[in-house]
C-alpha cells in the first residue's frame, strides 16, 4: 500500500501547479504581462503574486487574488499593494478581504482533487 502524502507536500504541489497556471492563463506564445507594472516576459520567468497573503486559505487558491507578477513588484517592492488593488478594483478587492478572513480548512481530499483540476487546466493551455 501507498504512503499516503504529507499535507506539507500536497500543499506544496497545489501551490506549483496552481502558480503555472495563473502565469499560464494569459500568456501569448509563452510571454505573460505583470500585472502592477506591465513587464512582459517568459511565463516562467513571472510569478503568481497573491494580492491577500497566502497565509489564508480561504484566498490562497482564488483565482482572482493571484495574477502575474514579475519578481520585481511581488518580491522587492511587496506585491505592489496599491497597485495591485487598482487592478483588481474597488469591489473585488473588497470582496477578496472579505473573504480572506473567512476560516477555512481544506482536507487533503479536496487539495488532491484541486491538484488535479489545475493539472488539467494547465495540460490544455499547455497543449494549444
Amino acid at each position: 500500500m501507498a504512503k499516503k502524502p504529507a499535507r506539507k507536500t500536497i500543499i506544496t504541489k497545489l501551490d506549483n501547479i496552481f502558480s503555472q497556471y495563473i502565469r499560464l492563463r494569459y500568456s501569448k506564445n509563452e510571454i505573460a504581462e505583470c500585472v502592477t507594472c506591465g513587464k512582459q516576459d517568459h511565463w516562467k520567468k513571472l510569478q503568481a503574486g497573491h494580492f491577500i497573503s497566502r497565509k489564508h486559505y480561504a484566498t490562497r487558491w482564488d483565482e482572482d487574488n493571484v495574477q502575474v507578477q514579475c519578481v520585481s513588484c511581488n518580491v522587492y517592492r511587496y506585491g505592489e499593494q496599491y497597485l495591485f488593488s487598482k487592478y483588481l478594483g474597488e469591489t473585488l478587492s473588497d470582496k477578496l478581504i472579505a473573504k480572506s478572513r473567512l476560516i477555512v480548512k481544506f482536507s487533503d481530499v479536496e487539495l488532491l482533487e484541486m491538484i488535479e483540476h489545475y493539472k488539467n487546466k494547465v495540460n490544455n493551455l499547455l497543449s494549444k
